[in-house]
């Protein structure tokens, strides 16, 4: 969403971003605190929040049964799905807010399912009949830039919060028979999240580009590259946004630096939602 900055202001975003002195004060591969909460809502399998300087968002995960796609009988399924609430502002709402969530869920479809971050064969309780189905609803709460981060980031937080209860099956059931399951909702399975690679969004503004960029920077940006990286540093998806092209020198630059700024965040990220389950059991 577009913010209206004056030409002194937007000198002084450009000229500190140049100097690796950003208005906030941070260097220009620094992020901004992420404190996490997990454990938001009750009623779903899994659920966190988290918050990136003003950029709030919560993200549920839901588990139902479901049947397996006739192309892939032995896989479960994950839809991953963004709206934005009415509370984060009039520029938020109406078509502009529908195409956000358009693009901010089709992104993380993509930069976090396209690889295999989640083992859909896990979901799998009968092959081609029976299966769990994920479906994973991110919501804005207010936003300060950097939306598809965040919401990279507290959908993992969500799949480890996410307990999946443990089904017992019909033995020997016919092969034209619908499985007849029995759910036990005293013992459950975690979600592997190991794998799940995390976002990482480089913005360019003049010459430099920056990670977890504000609203008032993405403003100024001429282009931006997402990148999906896991803990091997293996890329998992890629998506630019920004009328301006890039050499692929510089894309080549963006994703070295990219794979250099993960490491530092998985870590951050791990140990706020370590610290955050802690806090939800105790």
């Amino acid at each position: 969403m577009s913010v209206e900055l004056s030409f002194g202001e937007k000198n002084f975003i450009q000229g500190g971003i140049e100097q690796n002195l950003r208005a906030d004060g941070r260097q220009r591969l620094d992020f901004r605190p992420m404190p996490i909460e997990t454990g938001v809502i009750p009623q779903a399998t899994g659920s966190a929040r988290i918050r990136l300087g003003s950029t709030d968002v919560i993200v549920s995960v839901k588990a139902e049964l479901g049947r397996p796609n006739s192309h892939h009988p032995g896989k479960g399924k994950v839809v991953i799905y963004v709206d934005c609430s009415s509370t984060v502002g009039p520029s938020f709402q109406g078509k502009k807010g529908e195409e956000l969530s358009s693009e901010l869920s089709t992104a993380l479809q993509k930069c976090l399912l396209g690889g295999s971050g989640i083992d859909l064969s896990s979901l799998i309780l009968v092959e081609g009949k029976l299966c769990w189905d994920l479906y994973i609803d991110g919501l804005i709460l207010s936003s300060d830039g950097n939306l598809l981060d965040a919401l990279g980031a507290a959908v993992k937080a969500a799949l480890s919060n996410s307990l999946i209860p443990k089904v017992n099956i019909l033995p020997d059931l016919a092969a034209d028979e619908e499985p007849e399951v029995d759910i036990i909702d005293e013992e459950y399975t975690q979600i592997d999240t190991s794998s799940l690679p995390v976002i990482i969004t480089l913005t360019k503004v003049g010459k430099q580009y920056i990670v977890d960029a504000t609203l008032e920077e993405e403003s100024q940006m001429s282009s931006a590259v997402s990148i999906s990286l896991n803990r091997n540093g293996q890329i998992c998806g890629l998506i630019k946004r920004g009328g301006a092209g890039l050499n692929p020198s510089v894309i080549l630059d963006m994703i070295s630096v990219a794979k250099h700024v993960s490491i530092r965040y998985i870590a951050t990220l791990d140990s706020e939602i370590s610290t955050a389950e802690a806090s939800s059991a105790s």
